[in-house]
């Protein structure tokens, strides 16, 4: 059984349709890349996911799914007298048995113990990234959601970041979806691609559905994508 299929999912903002019967399934230890232009619904296939906004159609998690979900962005004050460890500790499932502790989530996201003690205000974008992860995997999450997780990283950052969640995904075997603009990475990690534009134009192998004419669909002619796009 898949951990998550999606059929005929639709959102709506008012008579505004955002989302259009998309239809998906992701398998354990499988990577779908999320991919579309500006606007396109992808952060709201999230959201619906997430079920924190309403939608139509059918989500249907399997057995004893647990769900890990780094946000773009985090509405949180960085500047905040925040040790990495209490900001990990805020999780709802760090105390429960089963759960990693901080000490050993942050070995598997590659920070060294020290940053424990460590305000998060004095972190890189790339630390502060990792430590995002870190907080996602505390509870063992059998999915991860990402959401354009290298988007305020540099080239050499984003490439080590995804090699960093390959070998994640190689050790324990989590499904991940993950919201990118970069087609190099889509390429190279991707089991499957799903093309947004407010509705689903492609789900499946990168190098089978990813034509320069379904591009040139997705984008328009003058659309940056590209083998790094950002935008």
């Amino acid at each position: 059984m898949p951990l998550l299929e999606v059929t005929n999912l639709s959102v709506h903002y008012g008579k505004e349709p955002v989302l259009s019967d998309i239809s998906f399934s992701l398998e354990k230890g499988e990577t779908i890349a999320v991919i579309g232009p500006n606007g396109s619904g992808k952060t709201t296939l999230f959201r619906a996911l997430l079920q924190t906004i309403p939608f139509t159609g059918e989500i249907r998690w399997g057995e004893k799914v647990k769900i890990g979900y780094v946000p773009q962005r985090l509405d949180l004050e960085r500047n905040l007298p925040l040790t990495i460890k209490e900001f990990l500790l805020l999780h709802p499932l760090s105390r429960q048995q089963g759960s990693y502790s901080p000490n050993e989530v942050l070995g598997i996201v590659g920070l060294d113990i020290q940053f424990l003690e460590k305000n998060l205000g004095s972190l890189s974008a790339g630390q502060f990234q990792r430590a995002l992860i870190a907080f996602a995997l505390i509870g063992k999450p059998t999915i991860l959601l990402f959401d354009e997780p290298t988007a305020s990283i540099d080239t050499k950052g984003e490439e080590t970041l995804y090699d960093l969640l390959h070998r994640l995904q190689d050790v324990h075997h989590f499904g991940m979806i993950l919201i990118s603009h970069d087609l190099t990475f889509v390429y190279r990690y991707a089991d499957k691609v799903l093309c947004l534009n407010k509705k689903q134009l492609c789900f499946g192998i990168p190098q089978e559905v990813l034509t320069p004419q379904e591009l040139e669909r997705l984008y328009g002619t003058g659309g940056k994508f590209y083998h790094h796009i950002h935008g």
